[in-house]
């Protein structure tokens, strides 16, 4: 796959996606090489694994974590936990990269401030998906999620408060960040299964940066 096609967008462009949710359309892009490479960074560290869902599932989505909580999930449940499980190390640092980059989106999309406590870290190989669901492990549910997309194209749904409700497609492209909250704040939402394709920056692969503040 060439570069791109929807390189050539305007950038910092904001649209509406629900009444406290909205896209920021390329807002990360100029960032992007810096985010990436804290990814590697961060990975190195503490290595994509696929989650276990406590109904036994094993997640199509490789995942990590950085900050001072990470979001992990096993046959007991779904949980925020200071240490790697596969370590029993704290998770890695949040980059500045990321700190700034999720602080400033919130800022760009109308929300005061955001200092995120947990930055779960996601790899979708082609076929990878997220179903449906709520963010509503975190105790501080005023604050805003910053869900940030880098590599290959993938389709965001957008829902509202119950999984078989309406919702919305984006395609979201490298770059392109999404901030919700308020009434949005817990809207059902996922991802639909990753398309295969080649990326310039990333490859077969798309990873997403979500920022949450849990307490």
């Amino acid at each position: 796959m060439c570069p791109d096609l929807f390189d050539d967008l305007p950038r910092d462009e904001l649209e509406p996606l629900a009444d406290g949710a909205v896209v920021l359309r390329g807002y990360a892009r100029e960032r992007a090489a810096q985010l990436l490479l804290d990814v590697a960074a961060v990975s190195a560290q503490a290595p994509f694994r696929h989650l276990i869902t406590p109904g036994g599932k094993r997640m199509s989505v490789a995942m990590s974590n950085c900050g001072p909580l990470g979001w992990v999930s096993d046959t007991r449940g779904y949980r925020y936990d200071a240490c790697d499980p596969l370590s029993q190390q704290p998770w890695p640092a949040l980059p500045a990269s990321f700190a700034q980059l999720a602080t400033d989106a919130a800022q760009r999309a109308g929300y005061a401030s955001l200092h995120p406590d947990a930055c779960l870290v996601n790899r979708y190989a082609p076929g990878a998906r997220l179903t449906l669901h709520q963010d509503r492990d975190e105790r501080d549910v005023r604050a805003p999620i910053v869900s940030v997309s880098l590599g290959l194209p993938a389709t965001f749904v957008f829902g509202g408060f119950t999984r078989s409700g309406p919702s919305r497609r984006v395609r979201l492209t490298h770059g392109d960040v999404v901030v919700w909250g308020g009434a949005s704040r817990l809207a059902y939402h996922g991802v639909l299964p990753l398309a295969e394709g080649e990326h310039p920056a990333t490859g077969a692969f798309r990873y997403n940066l979500t920022f949450r503040k849990v307490f």
